[in-house]
């Protein structure tokens, strides 16, 4: 069993509404709460980071799961969307739902077309983000494939 250690750097300047600054290996960004919530809306915030971890998890598993698959990708993108809720000042992440579309190559089988949508979906309970959300987040698949 590997274990990989994670670390993160912080600094934060002052009250709520102030700002500050992290540092874990190559993520270096500004923090503060985005102006949406009533912060001052430097740099990024926990609900764009957490939403990234989410989307980048997924994404690159599905890459790995399609590339075991056999499965000739000419292109994948991936746009995602999150929903924090608040109510009576109580801030909960409702939702992540990752809407990729995977481009495949234009000599794809039917049933590798049909294999990349269940692999999509699959790709969402694989994640190690995902599972860490299952439960509390409400996670979705929404995909498009095609063949070119």
């Amino acid at each position: 069993m590997a274990k990989h250690p994670f670390q993160l750097e912080a600094v934060w300047n002052g009250g709520r509404n102030s700002d500050g600054h992290i540092e874990a290996g190559n993520l270096k960004s500004s923090i503060s709460i985005p102006k949406e919530m009533g912060g001052p809306g430097v740099g990024t915030n926990p609900d764009e980071m957490l939403l990234g971890a989410a989307a980048t998890c997924y994404v690159i598993t599905l890459a790995a799961m399609l590339e075991r698959a056999d499965i000739g990708v000419e292109s994948l993108t991936l746009h995602s969307d999150a929903v924090v809720d608040v109510t009576n000042n109580i801030f909960t992440y409702e939702s992540i739902t990752h809407k990729p579309v995977i481009t495949l190559k234009a000599e794809s089988t039917p049933l590798q077309v049909e294999k990349a949508r269940r692999l999509a979906h699959k790709a969402e309970e694989s994640c190690m983000i995902s599972r860490a959300l299952a439960g509390n987040v409400k996670l979705a698949t929404e995909e498009t494939v095609r063949v070119v």
